[in-house]
């Protein structure tokens, strides 16, 4: 006989999770992401109803973690010595690998729910057809549990996370300020509106990077008055 769940089940939610259709595009590595996540969940107790809830999540800029930010944040849960042991070898191959920190919001005001009387597979592949026809890159769906709901939402962020890590980390270890990405988004700008020229040289000039783009600004200048 299937074990029922407690309220707050954890595992028996992620056990009973899948993500049908993971998101096509990958979280920003230098900007926010809203993620549009369709969780279709059969009702408790109550046979031939399911609810379908829809909503966005939050990702924030991921960030890299350093064996310093280790230091100055102590590892919850670890001995003063296994902490201090694991820095200490992080330290030493640090250069070998990237540790990104992810940050999720579910924004609750944008969650909103319907209950369908119809088989679970029925409501599934009506709302994966309609995914299918808004394209967005950025939705996804979900089967899980009725309760806790919100953690077959933390299944499909470790999911996303998978999905996205190897691009994040590769982009921030190129450019871990992010200040290439913004001057190489200033000029493609500026490449579309020669009104753009003047903050990309504001850009260029607060960032101190003026002299190592000033070749290709000033063809840029000479192109537009062409």
């Amino acid at each position: 006989m299937e074990r029922q769940p407690d309220k707050f089940d954890f595992w028996y939610a992620v056990n009973n999770t899948e993500v049908l259709e993971l998101p096509r595009g990958k979280l920003e590595t230098f900007g926010s992401t809203l993620i549009n996540y369709r969780l279709v969940t059969e009702l408790m107790d109550t046979h031939g109803q399911v609810r379908v809830r829809e909503g966005r999540i939050h990702s924030f800029r991921p960030e890299i973690l350093t064996a310093q930010s280790f230091t100055e944040s102590p590892l919850e849960g670890f001995q003063t010595g296994q902490a201090e042991d694991f820095i200490r070898w992080l330290r030493q191959h640090e250069a070998d690998f990237i540790l990104l920190k992810y940050g999720f919001k579910i924004r609750q005001e944008t969650i909103t729910e319907s209950i369908i009387h119809d088989t679970i597979e029925n409501v599934v592949d009506r709302v994966r057809a309609d995914l299918k026809a808004k394209t967005d890159p950025l939705s996804a769906l979900v089967v899980g549990v009725d309760e806790p709901w919100e953690v077959c939402l933390l299944k499909l962020l470790v999911e996303v996370i998978q999905h996205s890590a190897p691009t994040n980390a590769r982009e921030l270890r190129a450019d871990p300020d992010g200040t290439r990405h913004q001057i190489e988004r200033a000029f493609r700008r500026a490449v579309n509106d020669r009104n753009q020229l003047s903050a990309l040289a504001q850009l260029l000039t607060r960032l101190d990077k003026f002299s190592d783009y000033e070749d290709r600004f000033f063809a840029l200048v000479r192109a537009h008055g062409r």
